[in-house]
């Protein structure tokens, strides 16, 4: 019985990492699609953020390796009260935004937090009414990654407690390409305390 219960165990745990190689796969090439269409935006004269000289040459984005390790279901906790406030950007608009909650995990042995926001006004666009918004720092910034911080884009969480951060769909602000933009800076308590190698590097 015992021998039994071990050949189930070793059969089930085959099972589990056939199942998860195929999972990496599939993410894999959903991370590529995301690459994909960010560089076809980016091609595009009509959609992109790049200054003429710029998008004459353009190829493609420089991305880091895909790496699972950093999609990660991180603990949430919804903001029960939130207060609609101006968010600072690095020219005079201020778009409105609430804290819609808070977002904990553990990367690299280090413990992470992450204020969660959504735009006031895309809420009320069907397209957008599920997004949240987390703009964020981390020690690459200025090294290998734009120095005024990355942002990233979710969803809000089906299942309570949880939700889904994907680093490497991380992207920088159209300011890292031209300054003809008006983007929303890092808040301070959004600065992670390790280096995200995931996502879009700098821009030259």
């Amino acid at each position: 019985m015992k021998h039994l219960t071990l050949m189930s165990t070793l059969f089930l745990l085959f099972l589990s990492c056939s199942s998860f190689g195929q999972t990496d796969d599939s993410y894999i090439n959903e991370i590529k699609a995301f690459q994909h269409e960010l560089n076809a935006e980016f091609s595009n004269k009509d959609e992109s953020p790049l200054d003429s000289l710029d998008l004459a040459h353009f190829n493609s984005l420089d991305f880091f390796p895909i790496l699972p390790k950093y999609r990660i279901r991180a603990k949430f906790v919804k903001n029960e009260h939130p207060e609609v406030f101006e968010m600072s950007t690095n020219t005079a608009r201020r778009p409105k935004y609430i804290k819609y909650g808070d977002a904990y995990f553990t990367l690299d042995g280090k413990k992470c937090h992450l204020e969660i926001y959504q735009n006031q006004s895309l809420k009320n666009n069907p397209k957008y009414k599920d997004y949240l918004f987390a703009p964020f720092g981390d020690t690459t910034n200025g090294n290998s990654t734009y120095a005024g911080g990355r942002y990233i884009d979710l969803r809000i969480p089906k299942q309570d407690g949880q939700i889904l951060i994907d680093f490497n769909k991380a992207y920088n602000p159209y300011c890292a390409y031209s300054h003809r933009y008006s983007c929303p800076l890092i808040p301070y308590k959004n600065i992670l305390p390790v280096a995200i190698k995931a996502g879009v590097k700098k821009f030259h």
